[in-house]
């Protein structure tokens, strides 16, 4: 069998694949060591641990393939394809990772340890106990002397990578370069990221609960509904950094460097008090807009303000810090309640047909019997504006005997949720996670369930 080959350590850094005929001879050879491979695995006669360190594997396509323990260590893998491809604990250490789509793979306990992961694709992949700090590979020079491998800066790099919806939880990745890493919705639970260089990353929608940002820098860094909760900010660098909507529970803020950043507003900060606010929107909604104004409460803080039974249609409460709001029998059809923060408040009977809390969190929140389905547009009853609560989060939450007809709920986290008598007829329920959700008489009929998590509906 012809071999791979060897990478070459004084490699120009351009990135344009080779000749098709070339990539497909590289491709069978490699297909046959990844079937000894897995035979070796399955332990199977005949089968061998596939060692590819040091080797060219650039452009190649592992997808679908079990890479368990496999030695890549030091290996040219820019460009390649590693799509649902299972890379538990395989050794990646210094590998060159730039471009590689690495999407839904399993990377549990994988060596990344300087690795090169500038511009890669790591969406919804798991990188759980995954390590991710600074390491260097050096190689025998031409009179045997030992020499820092090109590309190596020592530091595991991700600039500009993306990780949408990825698990890293416990995660070490101290010292690494991730500058404008795009981290949507990504779980980094527990994650060590001390002297980590964060700026201008996206963390909207992360879960960020007890990792360590010590000494970090997350300057211009967009945290848009993020979980810090029990997190570390000592000399973080917050600097510039976009605040709105975090949930800062059981975190000391005050140790980290928060200069020119984005916060909530105090109620007392915003342009004319609640009451008025409040009046003017009622004018605003009475008159079709001819009189007063619309409550604005975007990035404010009114945590814990009884607002129960008001009138707040198509009020502006985005990146809103709401915790404990009374909120019951209250109007909020077609209000922007996106990336709000509404844990633990009072939803009880409230209106939000139309309404759009996409990102918002209402962990504990009780929405029983509240409509949250489609809002009549015009005369016409053929035509309906539907609420949408994409990749909200309702763990917890009380949704018993509440209208979601046609809701959008695509993505959304209900675990432990109780929909006990909900309607969810016609809703989007995509990618939700129901996990020990009750649905007891809930009803689904024509509800789309592609991909839904836990649903385990009650015996008739």
């Amino acid at each position: 069998m012809a071999k791979l080959p060897k990478r070459s350590s004084t490699k120009s850094s351009r990135l344009r694949p080779p000749s098709r005929s070339m990539l497909t001879g590289r491709q069978g050879e490699l297909d046959q060591l990844l079937d000894l491979h897995e035979a070796f695995l399955e332990r199977r006669a005949g089968g061998a641990r596939a060692s590819l360190k040091f080797r060219d594997l650039s452009f190649l396509d592992f997808s679908g393939r079990n890479l368990t323990d496999c030695d890549m260590s030091g290996a040219d893998l820019h460009g390649c394809v590693m799509r649902e491809t299972d890379l538990t604990h395989a050794n990646l250490f210094a590998a060159d990772l730039r471009q590689a789509v690495v999407e839904k793979s399993n990377l549990r306990r994988a060596d990344l340890r300087g690795a090169l992961l500038t511009g890669a694709r790591l969406d919804e992949s798991s990188l759980v106990d995954a390590d991710l700090r600074d390491g260097v590979m050096m190689t025998p020079g031409i009179g045997g002397e030992l020499i820092m491998m090109k590309h190596r800066t020592g530091r595991s790099e991700m600039g500009g990578a993306s990780a949408q919806g990825a698990d890293l939880t416990q995660a070490k990745l101290s010292n690494s370069f991730i500058r404008q890493t795009d981290f949507t919705d990504a779980v980094l639970r527990n994650v060590r990221l001390m002297r980590a260089d964060l700026s201008n990353a996206n963390f909207t929608g992360a879960t960020l609960e007890g990792a360590d940002l010590s000494d970090a820098n997350l300057s211009g860094a967009i945290l848009h509904g993020a979980i810090l909760t029990r997190t570390r900010l000592t000399n973080t660098i917050l600097r510039n950094a976009d605040l709105t909507g975090v949930v800062l529970d059981m975190t000391d803020i005050s140790k980290a460097d928060t200069a020119d950043a984005t916060i909530p507003r105090r109620i007392e900060d915003l342009h004319g008090k609640l009451r008025d606010i409040v009046t003017s929107h009622l004018a605003w909604v009475a008159s079709g807009g001819r009189e007063g104004k619309r409550a604005d409460f975007t990035r404010a803080d009114i945590s814990r303000e009884k607002l129960n039974g008001l009138h707040l249609s198509a009020g502006m409460f985005s990146f809103a810090v709401m915790t404990e709001c009374v909120l019951s029998e209250t109007c909020l059809a077609m209000a922007d309640l996106s990336c709000a923060d509404l844990r633990a408040a009072d939803l009880s009977s409230a209106d939000l047909r139309g309404a759009n809390l996409s990102r918002a969190t209402l962990n504990a929140a009780d929405l029983s019997s509240a409509r949250i389905g489609g809002m009549d547009l015009g005369a016409s009853t053929t035509t309906r504006w539907p609420a949408n609560l994409e990749a909200a989060r309702l763990i917890g939450a009380r949704l018993v005997l509440c209208d979601l007809k046609g809701a959008n709920l695509s993505r959304t986290l209900l675990r432990g949720a109780d929909l006990s008598g909900a309607d969810l007829r016609g809703a989007n329920l995509t990618d939700a996670d129901l996990t020990d959700a009750v649905m007891r008489g809930a009803r689904l009929q024509d509800a789309e369930l592609e991909g839904v998590i836990g649903l385990h509906l009650p015996s008739a």
